[in-house]
């Protein structure tokens, strides 16, 4: 009798059971889409990212283990404007899954929910490495962050129409929480308008625009070449003493050149993040903000 009731309880509780939500599957290539999708998803997906933070985003070393990912994925979220363009669309023709290809539902190109600046009149590989879409590095405009979480949140809900309310719910409270902070950014940056900076690639223009400061040249004579003696003695000449605030790098970039030039000019120098987890301080969405305004207020 004790074994038929046991039989009978363990048929009801199987039978009670409710399965384990799978998880949305997701791949991004860089580190604020991944931080994105964490304040909307929260516990809802699997995130995979291809790059990491203090990477070169123009050259990202493709490793086996992506094609797998990729290969079992249910959205693929990109910064595009061909920004991605010398890895990951090998990468996707190799993992061969029709869900996450260009035009596929799965597959999001985020540059397409923003304004794009700086877009070239003729693209000739004798200008250096340019985007012909635009220069792609607009995360660093936090007024962009909006419509890049309106649109992961839309493809998320696609992807798992049983949350799509969850989504709808965790999109409000980020965009108030945004919103609180833009306003703040949008007073702490005051003091930068009309500031002249020089930096190393064309990674700070958006952020630049959004701040009035003016950018008066790069350490690159053009997109993607090196630094030459020649380049940055003409930038000296072209900047008179006292007319630059500041010179302005990345982590992933050799940091001789700015140093050098900044001591040139007598002016300070600072390592800025391109992207959340490019230094330490900018862990997440938010502090990805606080740290950039902080980096060039000191």
């Amino acid at each position: 009798m004790k074994f038929m009731m046991t039989l009978v309880a363990t048929a009801i509780s199987f039978a009670l059971a409710v399965p384990a939500q799978a998880k949305t599957r997701i791949v991004v290539t860089y580190p604020y889409i991944a931080a994105l999708v964490g304040e909307l998803a929260k516990d809802r997906a699997d995130v995979t990212t291809l790059a990491k933070g203090d990477e070169d985003p123009h050259f990202v070393v493709p490793r086996p283990s992506f094609i797998g990912k990729l290969r079992q994925a249910d959205l693929l979220i990109i910064n595009g404007a061909s920004l991605e363009i010398g890895f990951a669309p090998p990468l996707i023709r190799q993992a061969n899954n029709p869900k996450i290809v260009p035009g596929a539902e799965g597959f999001i190109d985020l540059s397409q929910f923003v304004e794009l600046i700086e877009k070239p009149d003729k693209v000739s590989r004798s200008e250096g490495d340019i985007h012909p879409e635009g220069n792609p590095h607009f995360i660093t405009d936090w007024h962009n962050v909006p419509a890049l979480a309106r649109a992961i949140a839309d493809a998320l809900a696609r992807a798992d129409r049983g949350s799509a309310s969850a989504y709808q719910n965790n999109l409000d409270a980020f965009l108030a929480r945004w919103k609180a902070r833009s306003d703040a950014w949008d007073k702490q940056s005051a003091p930068l308008r009309g500031k002249a900076i020089i930096q190393y690639h064309r990674l700070f223009d958006y952020f630049a625009r959004r701040t009035g400061m003016r950018i008066v040249g790069e350490l690159e004579p053009k997109p993607g070449i090196p630094p030459t003696s020649r380049h940055l003695e003409e930038l000296i000449e072209a900047n008179a003493a006292g007319t630059v605030a500041m010179v302005v790098t990345d982590p992933y970039h050799e940091k001789k050149s700015p140093e050098g030039l900044a001591k040139k000019l007598s002016v300070p120098w600072a390592v800025l993040p391109q992207d959340v987890a490019a230094v330490a301080a900018a862990k997440d969405i938010f502090s990805l903000y606080d740290t950039l305004l902080a980096s060039v207020l000191k």
